[in-house]
């Protein structure tokens, strides 16, 4: 039988866990009436999300285009429909499996990838300035941030710090990834003191905290003599779409299948032999299906991080800002009053430190969705 090759947390299962439930979220809340901007590459109108997008803007030049509907071939990109996907997904191409925290909330997605696909700081700011533009008009109230910048920064005027203290004042939350080589300095946006900067945990697939470890997340001190990251969330073996039209989800459709049962020498031929085009394999190949054909077939399940026929496995702190924006999603469900600076310190006081891990990669600690939550309601 073929495998996933991601670590199983019950002994036999191949179960990848959901984001819920990897960090205890409370199912109550799903980020109902609550506004999520997301700064990213480009982006793909998935079923699990698509009806709940406000606007997407393309800002990838100085001439800034709303779209309610219809995005251009250049507009998509997987690793937008991951970020937010992640975040607000809501579970009807998994059957509820892989649903994200914040499955109500609507979104606006922001592509600050130039017409060359790169992304600069320039470019990071100009989709940053036009969220503070329109965040009234549109109800934003917390910015994904999963890209990085250009060069180091110590500078507290550096226009990326600058934008986001004037979200912040505005009342918007900003999250974002801090990046993942594993070194002691940030790049703005993550170096910017009034954001939320998130570093990685890998849980490795295990609801038991003694098998954790830290991800290979950047980390170090800022301008104002502050520390990132603030606190950790999962940033490994999480569930995301596979991107439409791609080679990845033409190959998913002939080896899923491979996952769920143990087929015999026959039936797997025959399955081989209908997608033997898309899959890249000769007749000659399969006719002589051999012990070498069945670990290429295996490697390129690993490779392709199959989870099933839609879904991959993701990593970096790129997922890691998402989950917690998505709880922030559900805190202000639970009390809309709350503040940027009352979000933060909610959690940071919720967070759960890791035993053995050193405090300055790790900031406040784990993410704890529930207690963040809970604080929430009963704050004033």
């Amino acid at each position: 039988m073929f495998t996933s090759n991601y670590p199983h947390y019950q002994p036999g299962s191949p179960t990848l866990l959901p984001t819920p439930t990897r960090v205890g979220a409370l199912p109550a809340y799903t980020g109902k009436g609550v506004v999520i901007a997301f700064i990213d590459a480009g982006f793909y109108p998935h079923p699990d999300l698509a009806e709940r997008i406000i606007v997407h803007a393309d800002a990838s030049t100085n001439r800034i285009i709303e779209q309610r509907e219809g995005f251009d071939s250049g507009d998509l990109s997987w690793h937008g429909q991951m970020t937010t996907f992640i975040a607000a997904g809501d579970g009807r191409t998994s059957g509820g499996l892989y649903r994200g925290i914040a499955s109500d909330a609507r979104l606006v997605l922001v592509k600050v990838s130039t017409p060359r696909g790169h992304i600069k700081e320039t470019d990071i700011l100009r989709g940053l300035r036009w969220v503070y533009d329109t965040h009234k008009r549109l109800g934003v109230q917390i910015v994904n941030i999963s890209v990085g910048g250009d060069f180091v920064s110590h500078d507290p005027n550096h226009p990326l710090h600058k934008i986001i203290r004037k979200l912040t004042k505005a009342g918007v939350t900003v999250v974002v990834a801090a990046g993942n080589r594993s070194v002691p300095h940030l790049l703005p946006p993550a170096s910017a003191a009034d954001a939320i900067t998130v570093g990685g945990l890998d849980d490795r697939n295990s609801l038991h905290s003694a098998e954790w470890v830290l991800y290979h997340h950047n980390y170090g001190d800022i301008y104002d003599n502050g520390h990132k990251p603030e606190l950790i969330a999962p940033a490994n073996w999480i569930a995301s779409p596979i991107k439409p039209g791609t080679r990845i989800a033409q190959e998913a459709r002939w080896l899923a299948p491979l996952l769920l049962e143990k087929m015999d020498e026959a039936r797997l031929k025959a399955l081989l032999e209908q997608g033997h085009a898309e899959l890249g394999l000769t007749r000659q190949d399969i006719a002589s299906a051999n012990g070498h054909l069945h670990h290429m077939i295996q490697d390129r399940i690993n490779t392709h991080k199959l989870i099933d026929m839609h879904h991959q496995h993701v990593d970096g702190t790129s997922v890691a800002a998402p989950i917690v924006s998505a709880v922030i999603a559900q805190m202000l469900e639970a009390n809309n009053r709350l503040t940027p600076k009352q979000i933060r310190a909610i959690l940071t006081a919720t967070a759960t430190p890791m035993p053995n891990a050193p405090a300055e990669r790790q900031g406040a600690g784990i993410l704890n969705a529930a207690a963040a939550v809970q604080s929430a309601t009963i704050l004033s």
